[in-house]
């Protein structure tokens, strides 16, 4: 690798802002570039840490190890950090183990070099103070850090897609980042106040020298996109992808197999690019996705995006596709948490109604029984009051039912045994998978055989759905894949850290369970003893899950940003007929709390939130 080369990996690094070509040019002449592969130390626990590590592309994880092999503490430093500055001031073992979360590409310099570097060149030392006071807060203060690529790449397998990237490109424009476009379309039209360069399509392709040197000359600019179409050669486009931060690759229904072709090709000329890669699905009418299983295994994560007018019953969430990706390049990833708690969890719906009318955008929902219901059929696209009328007349007791004291518990009970959810749930969810449906949904079920927490992310929706509302005691567990399934409040109530373990940095948990009345079968605490009334088996059982949710609630939500409560304790486990009113309850106790969430949400990123700001 010649220094010329390094010198343009450098100048993409913060490390290097505001010093002069001159300047960075010696520095990358005492730099070594070194290429890890993904799950490759960098830096072994307890070694002295003699060398400063500049990440130009992919991910290092940094984590403190106790005596038995357990991850205590965990951070992360994505492309455009360091690893060194505060570990190679102090001279002596560090009790931290770096490792390569991705394939990784750094610039490391001898520490005793950076101290006469740092000497010279002012701006470079106060770049390098802030990248270590930016990691002190994160650590100390658990602040939030974005990480937003520099370099992103857009390929469309059709011409009609470029809108998509002109959109994108005019959004970060609005949020301040004057972003730089490299661009093969020939009928590209230049958008005022942003840089352009109109690359050579056809046989003739940019090399890999060549984007790195126009990439290096906006060097003062923070994110430059580049805009392609999809016949690039699996050789020419490693000119592009190895420099990339973040691949969106455009598709629809009609086209997805022809990108299968290519993107084999391309992991074939290089595996790691899956890492990078988001299939991004262009939708017209259609209530999904593709399962496109061949595709979904060549890329790390898809988001849908549609610019059609919802149908009837059908929400607006698939429309929310396109700021879903805004969030995703301004490196915000928001996280619903939604727990258990039978019947009560039909408040969730109120909740998520809340946001949508306030305009906050869930890119990731994880729930736990009646959370993972009620999140997966709002995932899924229809509209939130559809659900509350679907739900009313779907669980209303029969009247045979209503004929016997605590008929909805009866029928509750006769529901699980026979097995109607499933029936029920595929009238409108079908055959879909959870990775066809509009937003990405984590169930938690619990397997007694292992006695671990079961999280799905993909397979059938409405199994994913049945097996974690499979209450013990009402349900025999379900026998499938080696695994003993039951209900997920077993174990984890309010799954938050599910969610902040898929990379969501700002985590919104909902309850409701935590809230417990003091009364049951009647009795309450201050009934003598001659007159407290017995309780059923079912009411029991009832009882027994929502002590163990509450408790279990407290520590479920300790990951989350934010917790809201709604107040449900006058509602039955088993009253799904009043749906109304719990949704009501929980659009309630989110009005509350919105101006508060919109305040953190503005902390985050104070541009992509600046209307949250306006608005407190």
């Amino acid at each position: 690798m010649v220094t010329s080369d390094k010198f343009l990996l450098l100048k993409t690094h913060r490390s290097t802002r505001g010093l002069s070509d001159e300047a960075v040019h010696e520095i990358a002449d005492e730099a070594e570039l070194l290429r890890f592969s993904a799950g490759d130390v960098v830096h072994r626990q307890n070694a002295v840490v003699t060398s400063l590590d500049l990440v130009i592309a992919g991910r290092l994880s940094l984590s403190m190890v106790d005596k038995q092999g357990n991850i205590t503490v965990q951070r992360f430093q994505p492309a455009g950090g360091q690893y060194g500055v505060l570990s190679g001031a102090l001279g002596e073992p560090a009790g931290i183990e770096c490792v390569a979360e991705d394939p990784t590409t750094l610039l490391r310099l001898d520490y005793e070099v950076v101290l006469g570097l740092s000497s010279k060149y002012q701006a470079f030392r106060l770049n390098l103070l802030r990248m270590a006071a930016d990691g002190i807060k994160q650590f100390l203060f658990q602040q939030k850090h974005l990480v937003k690529p520099q370099l992103v790449a857009i390929f469309h397998e059709q011409p009609e897609s470029r809108r998509l990237s002109r959109k994108l490109i005019q959004r970060l424009n609005e949020l301040g980042e004057n972003p730089c476009v490299l661009t093969d379309d020939p009928e590209w039209i230049p958008i005022e106040g942003l840089r352009y360069h109109l690359m050579p399509g056809g046989g003739r392709r940019t090399s890999e020298e060549e984007i790195r040197r126009q990439v290096s000359e906006w060097s003062d600019s923070q994110r430059v996109i580049a805009d392609l179409d999809t016949t690039w050669e699996p050789a020419q486009a490693a000119a592009l992808l190895g420099s990339c931060g973040l691949v969106l690759w455009c598709v629809t229904p009609q086209t997805w197999r022809e990108s299968l072709r290519k993107l084999e090709a391309f992991e074939a000329h290089a595996p790691t690019w899956r890492e990078k890669i988001c299939i991004v699905w262009l939708l017209d009418r259609e209530q999904a996705a593709p399962l496109a299983s061949e595709l979904r295994k060549l890329a790390k994560r898809d988001i849908k995006v549609s610019f059609t007018r919802p149908g009837p019953n059908q929400g607006p969430i698939m429309n929310h596709g396109f700021e879903r990706l805004v969030h995703l390049l301004r490196g915000v990833r928001i996280g619903v948490a939604l727990g258990g708690g039978g019947a009560r969890g039909m408040a969730h719906l109120g909740v998520l109604k809340a946001f949508e009318q306030n305009g906050i955008i869930v890119d990731m929902i994880a729930g736990t029984s009646a959370g993972a219901m009620t999140g997966t059929l709002y995932a899924s696209g229809m509209d939130i009051d559809h659900w509350i009328e679907v739900f009313i007349a779907d669980l209303k007791p029969s009247w045979l039912f209503r004929l016997l004291p605590r008929s909805e518990q009866w029928y509750l009970f006769h529901n699980f045994r026979r097995g109607h959810f499933d029936p029920m749930l595929r009238r409108y969810l079908q055959r879909y998978w959870l990775e066809q449906i509009s937003i990405p949904v984590h169930t938690v079920t619990v397997d007694l055989i292992s006695g671990k927490t079961v999280v799905r992310a993909g397979g059938d929706a409405v199994d994913a759905i049945v097996e974690s509302i499979n209450l013990p005691g009402l349900s025999l567990p379900i026998m499938r894949g080696g695994q003993a399934l039951v209900d997920g409040s077993v174990i984890n109530t309010v799954p938050a850290d599910v969610l902040v373990g898929k990379g969501c940095n700002f985590v919104i948990a909902v309850s409701v369970t935590a809230k417990l009345e003091s009364e049951f079968a009647s009795n309450r605490p201050d009934t003598p003893t001659a007159s407290m009334n017995r309780a059923t088996t079912l009411q029991t059982l009832a009882r027994t899950y929502l002590v163990q949710s509450s408790s279990l609630s407290a520590l479920g939500v300790q990951s989350a940003d934010f917790v809201i409560e709604p107040d449900v304790t006058k509602f039955d486990l088993s009253e799904f007929s009043r749906t109304e009113e719990l949704a009501a309850a929980g659009e309630q106790a989110t009005l509350k709390a919105i101006s508060q969430i919109k305040e953190s949400l503005a902390r985050l990123d104070p541009q992509l939130f600046a209307s949250f700001r306006e608005e407190s």
